[in-house]
């Protein structure tokens, strides 16, 4: 009984209306991510552009499918309680976690690198497109992070 009660005190873990929103919000802002780093810009001319691009691509599929099955939970009344499960999403959470902050970090680096170089290097809407792709890299970072504690604080219980 007394594990029951654990998962429903933890409002972000799997199966609740928070992880469903932390979810969907990973969900946009990597989409965003994406969207800006790619349209109308040739972004593969740089491998930290590449790398953003790869990693938003894992991170979409991985917090939509998860934002679905928290959505169901949540419809149905029946969050995941499942510790073999818990731990491969949470698993999941840390390494995209890490993988998206090595992603904006390195391109953040890359476009002040292009900005402060021997005068601008890039024309300034493409650097305010890679700006804008990096800070929701950041977010999407954020919002994984802080469902991989969430998470992670409810493994024990379990």
């Amino acid at each position: 009984m007394q594990k029951g009660l654990a998962m429903d005190e933890v409002p972000g873990s799997v199966g609740t209306s928070a992880s469903f929103s932390l979810r969907l919000g990973q969900a946009i802002f990597s989409s965003a991510s994406l969207l800006f780093m790619s349209l109308g810009v040739e972004f593969y001319s740089y491998t930290a552009f590449c790398y953003l691009v790869t990693v938003m691509g894992l991170v979409i599929p991985w917090s939509f499918t998860l934002a679905l099955v928290d959505g169901y939970s949540v419809l149905v009344k029946c969050p995941l309680r499942q510790p073999g499960i818990l731990l491969i999403i949470v698993v999941g959470d840390w390494v995209l976690s890490i993988l998206t902050l090595a992603a904006a970090c390195s391109t953040t680096s890359v476009v002040d690198i292009m900005l402060h170089a021997n005068g601008p290097y890039c024309p300034p809407k493409f650097c305010s497109r890679y700006k804008i792709s990096a800070a929701m890299a950041f977010m999407s970072w954020f919002l994984s992070l802080a469902s991989s504690f969430f998470n992670l604080w409810l493994l024990p219980s379990l």
